[in-house]
């Protein structure tokens, strides 16, 4: 019996969190209330309670195991491209495109939804934790294609303005019928090209002020 209620268990949390992402992606995070998620994964509004304290445990839990694994492989780029950090950068980007086109119904709840600042030293919420990480590799290799310093405003504002750049090529193509591969297969070469421009115009805009 033990054994069967903690599958059940297990089955419960695995259907909330499955009507979660899907009312999430559909309508929104703010729109959506625990009850109808509880309606939604066929268990009562106060059974999601045993399994979720609220709507930000359920947004931490939904997105951590994806965003930890985009950290995982951003981090072994930067540590297999450290004597090549502009091909570091062109892969990371990639990796963040792809990784967003993969998952277009929930890039914005992974990396927008109760975001702080990306400069926040200790957000309080986990997974503006691991974005901070992420964001802070990037800045990483942003640095090491740049040269500027570290805790640069300057490093910081080119960062952000990097980000933007990737965060635009997504949101060009979340509605494409085109698959992910076939988007990164028939777009990766102009990407490329992004990120090559961008960084030149970083370098010479660093260079012009000194």
């Amino acid at each position: 019996m033990p054994r069967k209620k903690q599958v059940r268990s297990e089955d419960t949390k695995r259907d909330i969190l499955a009507a979660a992402g899907k009312l999430f992606a559909v309508r929104g995070y703010d729109a959506v209330s625990m009850r109808e998620i509880a309606k939604e994964a066929g268990c009562s509004h106060t059974t999601i309670y045993i399994y979720f304290e609220d709507k930000e445990a359920l947004l931490n839990e939904l997105s951590m195991p994806s965003l930890l694994k985009l950290k995982e492989n951003f981090g072994e780029v930067f540590q297999h491209e450290r004597e090549n950090p502009q091909n570091a950068l062109k892969q990371i980007s990639q990796l963040f495109i792809r990784f967003c086109l993969l998952n277009r119904n929930m890039y914005r709840i992974f990396f927008e939804v109760k975001a702080e600042r990306v400069d926040e030293d200790s957000p309080e919420m986990e997974i503006n934790q691991i974005r901070n990480q992420l964001f802070g590799l990037l800045m990483q290799v942003v640095r090491d294609c740049t040269g500027l310093m570290e805790g640069s405003e300057r490093l910081l504002a080119y960062t952000r303005i990097y980000f933007y750049m990737l965060h635009g090529m997504v949101g060009t193509y979340q509605y494409s019928e085109e698959t992910a591969e076939e988007l990164m297969q028939r777009l990766a070469d102009t990407f490329d090209e992004g990120f090559e421009v961008l960084l030149l115009g970083f370098r010479e805009k660093t260079k012009s002020d000194h």
